[in-house]
C-alpha cells in the first residue's frame, strides 16, 4: 500500500473510537479493520468499474493542480504523523499551545522528535548530491544499523529504550501476522461507525484513482514501455483491491517510486515478484515482534521525508510555474486539509475545481470570429452575375462563428457582441438580413445559454432579421437545449416572414441566405420586365420609329421600381441598387442571344461576365461541345481518376463534387453543388493532372461536355480561341478559388 493513505486510515480509526468509544476495545478492533477491508473493495468496485466501461481516459480530465493540492494536503499530514510517531505523542497533534510545549519544552520529547527530523534533513540534503536511485534504501539500511552499533557500544538495555520512546513497543504476544482474522467478530461490529466512515471511505478511493493514472503511464516512461494500456491497469488494481479486501486487508496501489526502485534493482521479471510476495509472507507468518527492534527515528524519519517531499511537489515545485489562481487553489487545498481535516480539504477541491473551470471558461471567447456574407459564401457553383450580385448584398448575411461550452459564463459575452451589431450608428451603415449562428465548434448548451439565446432571437425579430442556425442536428442535444426555448425553430419558409430555421452545416445555411437574396433578385428583375413591357406598350402608341430604336437600346433599363421600394429601408436600397446594377450588365448580352440555339446561352451565362468578348467568340467556342442527357446519379469522373473526360457545362440539372481527404486518421468531405450555367473539370482538362473530386448528377439533365480530344481538335484548328478560352476558364478558376478559399476560412 502506499504511506500517503495511512491518514486515511488515522481518519476512519478516530471516527469508529469517537463513535463507540475507546473503552470498548473489542468491538473498535472488529468495526476498524471490517471499515479498512470494506474501503479496500469500494476501491477495487471503483477500479474494477472505470477499466470495464473504458473509462481510464477521464480520470486525466480532472485538474491536475487539483490533485497537487491533494497530495501537498497528505504531505502535511505525513509531516504531522512524524511529531506524533516520533514523539511518542499519546494524542492526535493540535494546533495549540499545549502541543507547542509538548514538542518544544520538553527536552526529551524534543531530542526524539527532532532526530528523526534531522535525519530526513540529512537525506534530503544527500538527494542534492547524489542522483543514485539506491540512495534511499541504503539510507533507511544504514541507520538501524548505526543505532545498532551505538546501542552495543554503549551497553544499553532494549527495554529502557522501548519505555523511553527510542524502540518501538514490543507486541503483546508475539502474535503471527494471521492472529488478526481473530479480531473479525461481526457481532462485535458498530454498523453505526462503519456508516460514519463511508466519507472518508469515499475520500480515499478518489485519491486513489487519482494516483493510478498518473503514476501508470509515468512508470511506463521510465520503464521504455509506451503502450500502456490504463483501462487494463485499471481493471488489474480493482481484481487486487477487490481480493485484498475479502481477504480483510488494506488498499494497494502501483507506486511510482517503489517500483522504479525495484525494477532497477533487478526486478524486472514475475520470478523477482515471486521473490518479493515470499518474503512479505515469510514476515507475515513469523509475526509482529521484529517490530520491537525498529528503531522510531527510522520510522520518524521516513515519514518526515516522505511528507517534506509532498508538500514540496505541491508548494515549491509549482511556484512561478502555474497560474496564480491555480496556485492559490492549492494553497487553501493544504490549509483546508490541515485545518479542517482531510475530507474538507478533497471536497474543497473539488469545489474549487468547479469554480476555476467556471472562471477560465468565462474568460474563452465563445465567439471564434466574426464576418459577413461578403467574404464568406457556400460551396454552391453559381453563374457570374449571381456571385456579383452576392457580392455586393453579402453584407446583409452576419455570420458568428462560435466555439467551446455555451454557459452562463460566456452567454453574455455572445449576447453584447450580437447586439453591438444591431447598434443604431452600426445598423444604418450595414443593415443586415439574416443572422447566421454556427455551433459547428460548440460542445454543448445549457439552460442558461438556451435562455440567452432565446433572448437573441426575439431581439433579432424586433430588428426585422432572420436567425439561421448552423452546424446542428435539430434531434440532437443541443438543438433540444435550444428547443426548450418557446418556438425556437421556424415552421416553414417564406422571404415575408421572419423566422429561424436551423441546417447541418455553415455551407447549407449560407446557401439558405443566398437563395433568399436571389429571390429578391429575380423578383426584382421580374418586376423590370413588366414595367419595361408597360413602358414599350405605351412607347409603340404614342412614339415614332425613332423613339422605339431609343426605348430599345441598351440605356433603356427601367429604373422606377428600385426607386420606389428603396425608400422603404436602408436594406432593400442597398439589395435593388445591386439588382439595377447587375441586371443593367445582364441585359446589354440577352438580347443578342435570345434566339441563339444551345451551348451559346448557356456558355454566355457561365463566361461572358468573366471576359470582354463577342457573341461571336461564344458561337465558335459552342462548335466544340456535344449534348448530354444524363440521369441522376450518373458518375461524370471519380477522384483520383485521369482527367480523360474534359470540361461538363451544365444546361439543366444539379451536379455535385465530392472531394475526400483524411485528417488526423479520419476521412472527412467537402461537397459543392453546381449549378446550370456553371462548369467543371477545366483544371484537369488544361493540367492533365488527375482528377481531384468526383463529379455525380443529382438530377436527371443536359450538359455539354468539351472532351480532351475536342480540345485537342481546337487548338490546332484555331489555337487563337483556344488561348483566349483557358484565359476565360482560368478567371472562372480563379473566382470559384476566391469563394472555396473564404468559406474554407469560415471552417477554422
Amino acid at each position: 500500500m502506499m504511506i500517503e493513505v495511512v491518514p486515511f486510515l488515522h481518519l476512519m480509526a478516530e471516527t469508529v473510537v469517537n463513535k463507540v468509544g475507546a473503552e470498548n476495545r473489542d468491538e473498535v478492533l472488529a468495526t476498524t479493520i471490517l471499515a479498512f477491508a470494506l474501503s479496500a473493495v469500494m476501491t477495487g468496485a471503483v477500479f474494477m468499474s472505470l477499466g470495464f466501461f473504458k473509462l481510464g481516459s477521464l480520470i486525466g480530465f480532472f485538474p491536475r493542480h487539483i490533485l497537487v493540492g491533494c497530495i501537498g494536503g497528505v504531505g502535511w499530514f505525513l509531516i504531522v504523523t512524524g511529531f506524533e510517531v516520533s514523539s511518542r505523542m499519546t494524542s492526535e497533534l493540535t494546533y495549540s499551545w499545549e502541543t507547542f510545549k509538548f514538542l518544544f519544552l520538553d527536552r526529551h520529547v524534543f531530542a526524539l522528535w527532532f532526530s528523526a527530523f534531522a535525519l530526513a534533513l540529512l537525506l534530503r540534503g544527500l538527494q542534492t548530491k547524489i542522483r543514485h536511485p539506491f540512495l534511499v534504501p541504503v539510507f533507511f539500511m544504514a541507520v538501524p544499523a548505526l543505532f545498532y552499533i551505538v546501542v552495543a557500544a554503549a551497553g544499553l538495555e532494549w527495554d529502557t529504550l522501548r519505555d523511553e520512546g527510542w524502540v518501538f513497543p514490543m507486541p503483546e504476544g508475539n502474535a503471527p501476522g494471521w492472529q488478526f482474522y481473530s479480531y473479525f467478530d461481526i457481532k462485535k461490529t458498530h454498523w453505526g461507525a462503519v456508516l460514519e466512515t463511508v466519507p472518508a471511505m469515499m475520500a480515499l478511493t478518489f485519491f486513489g484513482i487519482l494516483h493510478v493514472p498518473i503514476n501508470v503511464p509515468a512508470l511506463g516512461v521510465s520503464t521504455g514501455q509506451d503502450d500502456v494500456d490504463i483501462n487494463r491497469e485499471l481493471v488489474a488494481h480493482g481484481w487486487s483491491n477487490m481480493i485484498s479486501g475479502c481477504f480483510g486487508t488494506l488498499q494497494n496501489y502501483l507506486v511510482y517510486t517503489n517500483s522504479v526502485l525495484f525494477i532497477k534493482s533487478g526486478g524486472d521479471s514475475r520470478v523477482a515478484g515471486m521473490m518479493l510476495a515470499t518474503a512479505t509472507l515469510v514476515v507475515f507468518l513469523i509475526g509482529p515482534w521484529i517490530v520491537g527492534y525498529i528503531p522510531v527515528m527510522v520510522v520518524g524519519s521516513l515519514i518526515f521525508h516522505l511528507g517534506m517531499d509532498l508538500v514540496k511537489e505541491a508548494l515549491w515545485a509549482t511556484w512561478g510555474l502555474v497560474h496564480r489562481f491555480e496556485y492559490v487553489t492549492i494553497v487553501l487545498i493544504v490549509v483546508f486539509m490541515a485545518g479542517l481535516g482531510f475530507v474538507e480539504g478533497i471536497f474543497l477541491g473539488i469545489l474549487l475545481a468547479c469554480i476555476f473551470f467556471v472562471v477560465t471558461n468565462s474568460r474563452k471567447e465563445g465567439i471564434r470570429f466574426t464576418c459577413t456574407g461578403a467574404s464568406a459564401k457556400s460551396t454552391v457553383r453559381r453563374v457570374y452575375r449571381q456571385q456579383k450580385f452576392l457580392r455586393q448584398v453579402g453584407r446583409q448575411i452576419h455570420i458568428f462563428k462560435l466555439q467551446g461550452d455555451m454557459f452562463f459564463g460566456t452567454i453574455n459575452k455572445v449576447e453584447v457582441a450580437i447586439q453591438d451589431v444591431f447598434e443604431r450608428r452600426r445598423w444604418e451603415s450595414n443593415p443586415i438580413r439574416f443572422l447566421v449562428l454556427d455551433f459547428s465548434l460548440v460542445r454543448g448548451v445549457d439552460f442558461s445559454a438556451a435562455e440567452g439565446f432565446g433572448r437573441i432571437r426575439r431581439n433579432v425579430r424586433s430588428k426585422g432579421v432572420w436567425l439561421v442556425l448552423a452546424g446542428l442536428d435539430q434531434d440532437g442535444d443541443m438543438a433540444k437545449a435550444l428547443h426548450m426555448e418557446d418556438g425556437i425553430w421556424g415552421n416553414g419558409f417564406s422571404i415575408e416572414m421572419i423566422d429561424t430555421r436551423a441546417f447541418p452545416g455553415l455551407s447549407e445555411a449560407l446557401e439558405f441566405c443566398e437563395n433568399c437574396l436571389l429571390e429578391m433578385f429575380y423578383k426584382s428583375r421580374e418586376s423590370a420586365a413588366v414595367v419595361d413591357a408597360v413602358k414599350r406598350k405605351r412607347a409603340l402608341e404614342r412614339a415614332s420609329q425613332e423613339d422605339l430604336s431609343a426605348m430599345l437600346s441598351p440605356e433603356s433599363v427601367p429604373t422606377s421600381l428600385f426607386e420606389d421600394q428603396a425608400a422603404s429601408s436602408p436594406r432593400k436600397h442597398q439589395l435593388f441598387e445591386a439588382a439595377r446594377e447587375t441586371l443593367m450588365e445582364r441585359d446589354k448580352v440577352v438580347p443578342q442571344v435570345m434566339n441563339l440555339q444551345q451551348p451559346i446561352p448557356t456558355l454566355l451565362a457561365a463566361f461572358h461576365d468573366t471576359r470582354d468578348n463577342p457573341t461571336d467568340f461564344f458561337l465558335r467556342l459552342s462548335m466544340y461541345f456535344e449534348r448530354r442527357v444524363v440521369s441522376a446519379g450518373t458518375v461524370f469522373w471519380t477522384q483520383g481518376g485521369l482527367p480523360t473526360d474534359g470540361i461538363v457545362l451544365v444546361e439543366l440539372g444539379t451536379l455535385r463534387s465530392v472531394q475526400e481527404f483524411q485528417d488526423s486518421g479520419l476521412v472527412r468531405r467537402s461537397v459543392e453543388v453546381i449549378l446550370p450555367g456553371t462548369i467543371s473539370g477545366e483544371i484537369g482538362l488544361f493540367t492533365g493532372r488527375d482528377r481531384i473530386d468526383t463529379l455525380i448528377s443529382e438530377t436527371d439533365g443536359v450538359v455539354w461536355g468539351l472532351s480532351q480530344d475536342g480540345f485537342q481538335r481546337m487548338v490546332s484548328e484555331d489555337s487563337a480561341l483556344a488561348v483566349e478560352f483557358m484565359r476565360v476558364a482560368m478567371s472562372y478558376s480563379a473566382e470559384r478559388l476566391n469563394i472555396t478559399t473564404a468559406y474554407a476560412f469560415s471552417l477554422s
